[in-house]
């Protein structure tokens, strides 16, 4: 499962780029990878997972802005189409799943 997290927040004073800036290093300190400028996605094991990663989101919320928070599937993921201009660049590849067999 994937959890994203997508935001619209205001930088237009100096408080609010430290908040934007202290809101996007705990998205990075979480575990995750930036898909596009302000769309950030986790692979998570679990839903349990999922529901953590997602209450961490909500717990460093600014005060202005808008945030969501959406779940999909590996399989949705998987069927993601994605366009490049004319330089094409590399595809972000799902996390391999621990066996411990």
């Amino acid at each position: 499962m994937w959890v994203f997290a997508m935001f619209d927040l205001p930088t237009d004073t100096k408080k609010a780029r430290r908040e934007y800036t202290f809101f996007r290093k705990n998205l990075l300190r979480s575990g995750f990878l930036q898909l596009q400028y302000s769309v950030y996605a986790r692979h998570c094991a679990s839903d349990e997972s999922a529901d953590v990663h997602a209450r961490r989101v909500m717990a460093n919320l600014p005060p202005d802005g808008e945030v969501r928070v959406m779940r999909v599937t590996d399989k949705q993921f998987e069927r993601m189409l994605i366009f490049h201009g004319k330089i094409r660049g590399q595809t972000e590849k799902a996390p391999e799943q621990i066996s411990f067999f």
